[in-house]
């Protein structure tokens, strides 16, 4: 069973599904209001659970209702939640809009999010004992980099979500060794609107790069090798959120059972593809029975 480390946020979604997003300054009704545990770090977690990846949690809920289901959430999905602390004050949120064609908007707070800083007791040996550490950015950079040193340290796979996208210092770049941006942060990380030349550019910083395409499938490039697009299935999304987070959790968990990387990005670009026909970012992500062949696709 692959062994994941997830350092990174959990957040309560406050998700309103709208025929049509608003304009600025414009208000629209909507059709229906949820509340959904998500987060980048704790969707890459459970999605990686779920798919048979045996998961550690590192971050912080706030001491809120929003914490208690964040924490029971990640549990109920096999999620070690041990380093998953309760500080005082409120859970991050995500605002998300939802649109018919399954597109969304969304704004964080970051709220407990903000207060993870630093590794504290036994972080840096939870991430030793894990084959791959998985990293985003709704954390404090800080506790980012100290996450991926202690990986490197221990000779840990990093795969860095660059998401909000935001500048990364080269200290961080330097111990990331895969880099998994969706096209549209790897075009505000380097200008670059072509996927291609985008992930082209990031190789100059990171070994290797998965640049997600969407409905497209994925790019992936590596030094030294030749650049591989692998389609994914053509479904109807009906809401997008979380699929990206869908696509990493699956990634790390084909990697580490050594799976060669077209065939992980292929098994990853299906449990996204499951991921987006159902409403939510948790309560959308896919068993490892449905992603395998005879699955739901």
């Amino acid at each position: 069973m692959t062994a994941i480390a997830v350092l990174g946020s959990t957040n309560m979604d406050l998700v309103a599904y709208v025929p049509k997003a608003p304009r600025l300054g414009e208000t629209v009704t909507g059709r229906e209001f949820r509340t959904v545990p998500g987060g980048k770090g704790a969707n890459q977690a459970v999605a990686a659970a779920r798919l048979g990846g045996e998961v550690v949690m590192i971050g912080a809920v706030g001491a809120d209702d929003f914490g208690v289901r964040l924490r029971s959430a990640l549990t109920a999905a096999g999620v070690e939640t041990a380093a998953l602390r309760t500080v005082e004050g409120a859970s991050g949120t995500a605002h998300i809009t939802v649109d018919d064609e399954g597109a969304n908007s969304i704004v964080v707070i970051p709220g407990a999010n903000g207060t993870v800083t630093g590794l504290e007791a036994g972080d840096a040996s939870r991430i030793g004992a894990a084959d791959c550490l998985l990293l985003q950015l709704e954390l404090p950079l800080e506790a980012v980099l100290a996450g991926a040193a202690a990986a490197r340290a221990h000779g840990v796979r990093t795969v860095l979500t660059p998401a909000p996208a935001r500048p990364l210092p080269r200290e961080l770049l330097e111990l990331i060794d895969l880099l998994v941006p969706n096209e549209h942060e790897a075009a505000a990380l380097t200008g670059s609107t072509d996927p291609l030349a985008a992930a082209e550019a990031l190789l100059h910083e990171v070994p290797e790069v998965v640049v997600t395409l969407g409905a497209a499938g994925a790019l992936y490039a590596a030094r030294g090798r030749e650049p591989v697009t692998v389609p994914a299935p053509r479904v109807r999304a009906v809401d997008t959120t979380g699929a990206g987070d869908t696509f990493v959790g699956a990634l790390a968990v084909a990697l580490g059972e050594g799976r060669p990387m077209p065939q992980a990005l292929a098994w990853a670009a299906r449990a996204a593809s499951v991921s987006v026909q159902r409403p939510g970012a948790q309560d959308s992500m896919p068993t490892r029975a449905e992603v395998d062949p005879g699955g739901v696709l």
